[in-house]
């Protein structure tokens, strides 16, 4: 079941199945990683000018960092700015659970014909808060059906005559431009998109934005003049993607097996996050707060405290084989 503020994160306790200690042999914390290999196995929140498209971003970041591979959390149009998590190298596949997460914008709609406060905001409560019905644009990438998305919030910041401010939670795949153009014809005034920001994307919002001026630079500090304290800041760990995924920590042990694609049994459960519900998209962790891998839970938490058998049916496996091959 979704939030209904898909931006906070949901208090989770953590519940203890078994006390259990990391061999500091095998394995690394995320934050004690060598630069170089962050830089195949990060997240850069870039700040997305007006101009390119996400895919033509996430290609410059590849060209900065030299690697080959990254890929981006959601396609924004060119004349769109803001929050872009760019996944690198083998962090790559992370960002499939940035797609179906919630994201936040602020926009400026253009109101054709003036409209006072109180009638618009009547129109946004009454219309466009909680589920509505949308059909995409004529340009976009998905099927020309009308689909239900949730619009968590809608809230006015500022209204300078036909020019409205406004601040947006939406569901993943709600398009900005067709709710203002559905609004505008809700008020029989007609409107469009002035300006579109992106301020938060799942986990990810302004407060760890980097340009790509800012990504060219500090990649030349460490290559150049052996400082990696800027790289180091703006490249996050990967699993930094999977903050907003309820959690469960295996022991040393169990590690190997979740690296080859094995599904995690109970027993090699030592704590884990509670309110986990069946089939929900949940991340596996050593104890050194690694990201194992992601799969689907098969049973809720309550049940992993007290049964045994199959917890979670691994599915992408983010973690090398051979880093915990403990007494082989």
């Amino acid at each position: 079941m979704q939030s209904l503020l898909p931006f906070e994160r949901i208090e989770r306790k953590i519940l203890l199945r078994k006390e259990a200690e990391t061999d500091e042999r095998y394995g690394c914390r995320p934050e004690e990683r060598k630069t170089e290999e962050t830089i195949d196995y990060g997240i850069v929140n870039i700040d997305k000018p007006k101009g390119p498209t996400s895919h033509q971003v996430s290609d410059y970041v590849q060209k900065i960092l030299h690697i080959n591979k990254s890929g981006h959390s959601g396609t924004l149009d060119p004349a769109v700015v803001g929050v872009l998590p760019v996944a690198l190298g083998r962090a790559t596949r992370i960002v499939q659970t940035l797609l179906t997460a919630g994201k936040e914008y602020v926009a400026i709609m253009h109101l054709h014909k003036d409209v006072d406060e109180k009638t618009l905001k009547e129109a946004i409560s009454k219309n466009f808060i909680g589920k509505i019905r949308q059909m995409p644009p004529l340009k976009s990438s998905v099927k020309r059906q009308l689909r239900t998305r949730s619009i968590y919030y809608l809230d006015i910041l500022e209204i300078d005559d036909k020019d409205v401010l406004f601040k947006v939670g939406t569901e993943a795949g709600t398009y900005i431009r067709k709710l203002i153009h559905d609004l505008g014809q809700k008020l029989g005034t007609g409107a469009h998109m002035a300006e579109l920001r992106r301020t938060k994307a799942g986990p990810f919002d302004e407060s760890t934005l980097f340009t790509l001026h800012e990504l060219t630079d500090a990649y030349y500090f460490w290559k150049e003049e052996q400082n990696e304290k800027f790289l180091r800041k703006a490249i996050q760990p990967v699993e930094n993607g999977a903050d907003h995924l309820p959690k469960i920590w295996v022991f040393d042990t169990t590690v190997e097996s979740i690296c080859h694609g094995v599904d995690l049994k109970v027993p090699g459960i030592s704590k884990l996050n509670d309110k986990i519900s069946k089939d929900e998209v949940v991340a596996i962790m050593t104890l050194k707060n690694e990201l194992i891998a992601l799969g689907a839970a098969q049973i809720s938490s309550e049940e992993m405290m007290l049964e045994k058998g199959i917890a979670v049916r691994t599915d992408k496996v983010f973690m090398q084989p051979g880093i915990y091959r403990i007494g082989q």
